[in-house]
């Protein structure tokens, strides 16, 4: 019989899905954090160039542990919001290993940052502006829009025309006017082409144009040439990796090309959010019924979109486990008796509530699991109580075997504990 990918990579440690779920209730984020750490080095062994940098972009998942732990790999952080510099401050970063990608904050925000000295990435002229007026005199990276985009759906494609993100390159000399109207020192430049790529010409092209724009401005002491790289959500059909060893020479050579061509060293930076925590996470629900209407067969779960919106987000997919907690055992779909092609669903009044379309899996029965693999990035922190349904916990399996609470289940009271 073939080992689940959860029992290969040893996913549960000492425990199992049926007894986190009796321990910690249905559904339930686990995080595994083992396959965290080497997802991180094998960030950091893209270049041994001596001012690379690391800037993790805390919006993939921002639970404090998780945090802590990618601090201690030698990371930094991005931020995007006041909330995610707070929660990165409570990790231990400090204000110098703080990035704040900004995109139209209000001055309000841009002041908590200012307050805190974490350096700012401003993407817009008029938000330039309203740094400039707030801070004249300060230093400012700003994000260029490289003209290039990559990603797994149109809503996470956030370079080339057809995006909100970045200052267009033609707008240069406006750049350079504002700058000296404040007396800014832009000591930074930032771009990102998009979110899941799996292989890395459109990255390394966007370091190019990246470049391109670097060498109009003087004094320069850091790039950051974004994240997006990819992970293969479909490892059940034997997709791909990312080579990730062979775009990181290339990327290495682009770093010493660029240096000796400056002359000096300027840091480089990279922002990977999903490659890092992606993998380390998996979404534990319950089948909770099965019926055919009409042809169709509906496996329906405790697993709604406001656990995990990525799938009517972005038609996102997942490959999916089942497990039989009466008896332990992983649902094998190679040597599965009887096999169905089910509509998964959740639980949420919307029709659009489906986790996974015409997915072939072991014909399966109330009281099953099921566990959504790979779920670790956008996942809880994009959940949300509609219908008034309570966020799941998260869990994490320690190096050692061992699993932790990490973050409490909801219960009633926080539903209501925001009233007046």
């Amino acid at each position: 019989m073939s080992k689940s990918y959860t029992e290969s990579t040893y996913f549960f440690g000492q425990t199992n899905p049926a007894e986190l779920i009796q321990k910690y209730g249905s559904p339930l984020y686990v995080y595994n954090e083992a396959i965290l750490r080497k997802r991180c080095r094998e960030i950091k062994a893209i270049s041994n160039y001596p001012k690379f940098q690391a800037n993790y972009s805390v919006k993939a998942n921002g639970n404090l542990t998780l945090l802590r732990i990618i601090r201690e790999e030698g990371f930094c952080a991005d931020a995007m919001s006041p909330g995610e510099i707070y929660v990165e401050e409570m990790a231990g970063f400090e204000p110098q290993e703080i990035l704040f990608i900004s995109n139209n904050v209000s001055p309000e925000e841009m002041r908590f940052a200012i307050d805190r000295n974490i350096l700012i990435s401003v993407d817009s002229l008029s938000q330039l502006e309203q740094y400039g007026k707030l801070n004249c005199g300060g230093k400012i990276c700003i994000r260029f829009n490289p003209m290039v985009g990559a990603g797994h759906n149109a809503k996470v494609i956030t370079g080339g025309k057809n995006t909100k993100f970045g200052v267009d390159p033609a707008a240069i000399p406006e750049v350079k006017a504002i700058l000296e109207k404040y007396q800014l020192k832009l000591i930074g430049i930032n771009q990102h082409i998009g979110s899941l790529f799996l292989e890395g010409s459109e990255y390394l092209q966007g370091m190019q144009a990246a470049l391109a724009v670097a060498r109009q401005f003087t004094d320069l002491e850091f790039i950051d040439f974004g994240g997006g790289f990819g992970i293969p959500y479909q490892k059940q059909d034997k997709q791909s990796r990312l080579d990730l060893k062979a775009l990181g020479h290339q990327i290495h050579q682009i770093f010493i090309d660029y240096a000796t061509e400056c002359g000096r060293e300027l840091t480089f930076k990279i922002e990977p959010g999903r490659y890092l925590v992606a993998e380390c996470g998996i979404l534990l629900g319950s089948v909770t019924a099965v019926k055919s209407n009409f042809g169709m067969h509906y496996l329906g779960t405790d697993l709604g979109f406001n656990i995990l919106q990525r799938p009517i987000l972005y038609g996102s997919y997942h490959d999916l486990e089942l497990y039989r907690p009466q008896t332990g055992e992983f649902l094998d779909k190679n040597n599965a008796k009887e096999l169905t092609t089910y509509q998964v669903v959740g639980n949420i009044c919307e029709s659009g509530d489906i986790l996974a379309e015409n997915r072939l899996l072991p014909t399966a029965q109330t009281g099953d699991i099921l566990a959504v693999l790979d779920a670790g990035a956008y996942g809880y922190c994009m959940a949300s109580n509609y219908n008034n349904r309570l966020r799941p916990a998260e869990v994490l399996i320690t190096t050692d075997g061992r699993d932790i609470l990490i973050r409490r289940r909801d219960s009633l009271q926080d539903l209501v504990r925001g009233f007046l």
